[in-house]
């Protein structure tokens, strides 16, 4: 697994262009942003990736809000490793999203 750190919203913005990626792990609160203007930034681009917010605050209401809105995960801080490997693999592994097309 590789990563690429990178320090704002801006630097996200640019990268996400640059490269194609499977996953982002983000810091809930950016210098110039939070994990909702991740998560539009991924939206905006075409390629399918997951978005996995990080805060030392996480609790039930933020995981099911973030989770609601899209993100593929909440992870509190301080990290237990083992967990957040085995949560961007699964993030990594998952077939990609298609709506399901209904009849009328």
């Amino acid at each position: 697994m590789e990563l690429v750190y990178v320090e704002s919203l801006q630097q996200a913005r640019a990268k996400l262009r640059q490269e194609e990626y499977d996953a982002i792990l983000t810091e809930a609160a950016l210098p110039d942003g939070r994990w909702l203007d991740v998560l539009h930034l991924v939206r905006e681009n075409p390629q399918e990736v997951e978005v996995i917010v990080t805060d030392p605050h996480a609790d039930a209401r933020f995981w099911a809000e973030a989770l609601n809105l899209g993100a593929y995960d909440l992870l509190a801080q301080p990290f237990y490793e083992p967990e957040v490997r085995r949560i961007l693999y699964n993030a990594c592994s998952r077939p990609a999203y298609r709506p399901l097309s209904a009849a009328v």
